[in-house]
């Protein structure tokens, strides 16, 4: 009995330790606060950082989950809760109502591209590009990158807001994530 006891807890430990080491070996990128994990999706990995908070709710209310959990690979270009606050009073209030859905979806549509983007192939374009590339969005509109000194990327919207990405390449399971500090507009 004691050694099968023994047993037990070796294996336990054993397996702990393994599921340690393989969480522990993934090169993760914090963001809100917590780590984002290359082996969850957006979805997954956005409910946990605290800056993001507005976009999850914004996604719920948009019926875009199942979407953004799906295979993909997507970069989608994140708003922090600040870029949201940027907009005028009452707006994120009124677009997540029922009645606004379509508007909600064309919005947040509007910060995906399908495909993944790293740094280097965003930067890969704006050097093909002299300076600035053109992305096409999930919801169909242009979305431009433009460099912004070294190292230092910006996109601009089709209402001509311009937004700097704080933290890139954010690997996910389904593709990557930027964090970016306006919320995009198109057209």
């Amino acid at each position: 009995m004691k050694t099968l006891i023994r047993t037990a807890v070796c294996a336990s430990l054993l397996l702990s330790t393994a599921s340690m080491a393989a969480m522990m070996s993934q090169s993760t990128t914090m963001v809100g606060g917590a780590e984002m994990y290359p082996s969850k999706n957006i979805v997954e990995n956005a409910l946990n950082s605290k800056d993001h908070t507005t976009l999850v709710a914004a996604v719920k209310a948009a019926g875009l989950v199942d979407t953004l959990q799906g295979k993909g690979p997507f970069t989608v270009f994140a708003p922090t809760n600040a870029a949201f606050a940027k907009l005028p009073a009452g707006t994120v209030d009124n677009l997540v109502k029922p009645e606004n859905k379509a508007t909600l979806t064309s919005i947040l549509t509007y910060h995906v591209v399908a495909g993944k983007y790293e740094m280097k192939d965003l930067e890969k374009l704006l050097k093909k590009g002299n300076g600035t590339a053109e992305l096409k969005t999930v919801n169909g509109q242009p979305l431009w990158i433009m460099n912004n000194g070294p190292h230092n990327i910006q996109l601009k919207d089709g209402k001509g807001n311009v937004a700097n990405i704080s933290t890139y390449d954010v690997q996910q399971k389904n593709g990557v994530i930027d964090v970016i500090d306006t919320v995009l507009m198109p057209k």
